[in-house]
């Protein structure tokens, strides 16, 4: 599933290819995307110019002309791409550009018919993304939106200490509670953990204001990093443009079992907390009681 960094680096192309732009028209064989009707969310927006495009959490928001919004998440395999596509043999081809030509872009069920000749399209193989038409002063009430906790890349420590010191449980289940910070997912609370040096499994009740202190900081300092890659291409993420983001050879830990440490040779091991995989090195990431 796209996080932060992923969703960030769709939304910077957007911004520069997508804005300004008006929706002439919206294509979908797979109308349950569009939560409320697809039909309800067409002519909300069909003939509307963008206005803006932005981030909350894990969610694309668009701004459009009049008193409409858009809410697009991308969910598991879904990725948003620009360019143009034909339809030949019940297949959308890519004309161009070049890039969208990778296997993993070929899954469109919606395109977005743009002014000047540009399409936006949504590849998603397993068609779980969701996609919420809204009205623009109401963005806050959207029921998704008012469950998102602050953003990792803006909140302040005093604060990031605070939410965490109201939370109980395994510190990489708390990490990729949207409700408690927005945007980390299973990959990046893996490669948070590696370069703060904690634990996986390490109760966040039992963490040290060091301990916290060193989450904060990797938390920062990893969503950056992979945010310059332009995100994590693992399985079936891909850029706008149709290309891969670059973390997925920088990363240091996740996916990774059975690998040397860079750090200190320690062998990576993969856990299973509450469902979901946890990579960690057990050399430098000890469980202290």
């Amino acid at each position: 599933m796209p996080e932060l960094p992923e969703v960030q680096t769709t939304v910077n192309y957007l911004k520069k290819s997508v804005t300004g732009r008006k929706v002439l028209d919206i294509w979908t064989d797979t109308p349950k995307f569009f939560r409320g009707g697809f039909g309800a969310a067409k002519n909300k927006i069909r003939g509307k110019k963008i206005i803006s495009v932005s981030r909350r959490g894990k969610y694309v928001v668009f701004d459009f002309q009049g008193d409409s919004g858009m809410l697009i998440h991308q969910k598991m395999s879904g990725h948003l791409l620009v360019g143009r596509w034909k339809k030949e043999k019940a297949r959308w081809i890519p004309v161009f550009p070049k890039t969208l030509n990778d296997p993993m872009n070929r899954f469109i069920h919606v395109i977005f018919y743009l002014s000047g000749g540009l399409e936006m399209a949504l590849s998603d193989l397993r068609k779980f993304a969701k996609i919420v038409v809204f009205k623009d002063e109401k963005l806050n009430e959207v029921e998704d939106i008012k469950k998102l906790g602050p953003d990792p890349l803006v909140i302040s420590f005093k604060k990031f200490a605070e939410i965490l010191k109201r939370k109980k449980g395994r510190i990489k289940t708390v990490l990729m509670d949207q409700g408690v910070i927005a945007g980390i997912g299973n990959i990046y609370s893996d490669e948070i953990l590696w370069y703060s040096g904690i634990h996986p499994l390490k109760r966040v009740e039992k963490l040290s204001v060091g301990g916290v202190k060193k989450i904060y900081q990797a938390t920062k300092k990893v969503l950056r990093l992979a945010l310059k890659q332009g995100g994590t291409s693992s399985d079936d993420y891909r850029k706008p443009d149709g290309t891969k983001g670059g973390y997925y050879e920088a990363r240091k830990v996740y996916q990774r079992e059975g690998e040397k440490c860079s750090r200190d040779n320690g062998i990576i091991k993969r856990i299973k907390i509450g469902g979901r995989s946890a990579h960690f090195c057990p050399k430098h990431q000890k469980l202290l009681r």
